[in-house]
């Protein structure tokens, strides 16, 4: 097991940048075994799989509905992942959670599929990222 730490939500107004960062730490893999990636929890709307990125950086997913605003990378120096969110809109408001899974161990194309399925493995508390009108 591993623990995710987010930090870095809060409140802005529509059209503003906010960058949320997840530390990896625990006594499971460092991070240089896990896919990372985010979903979100938004208001009327299921969990949706935001973003991954592989363990090289090399290959990342973003949902159409970010796709152009967030951006995500990696660190594994710091054991830590970042989303980049830009052009924030009021329907991005949501509770968003930073998660990891063993790409080591599954591949990359199994990780989107666990994405789409919410079935990462390791999961953050989540923090709350709050748009204005």
């Amino acid at each position: 097991q591993v623990h995710l730490v987010e930090s870095g939500g809060g409140l802005v107004q529509a059209g503003d940048s906010l960058r949320v960062s997840c530390v990896v730490s625990g006594p499971g893999p460092e991070i240089t075994a896990f896919a990372m990636g985010w979903f979100r929890r938004v208001p009327g709307n299921d969990r949706e799989f935001v973003t991954a990125i592989s363990v090289d950086g090399e290959k990342i997913y973003y949902s159409d509905s970010v796709q152009g605003r967030f951006f995500i990378s990696r660190d594994n120096a710091k054991s830590t992942a970042y989303l980049q969110m830009n052009s924030l809109k009021p329907d991005d408001t949501g509770v968003y959670y930073c998660a990891a899974d063993l790409e080591v161990v599954y591949g990359w194309s199994a990780i989107l599929r666990h994405g789409v399925q919410g079935h990462f493995s390791n999961w953050g508390q989540g923090i709350q990222v709050t748009v204005s009108s």
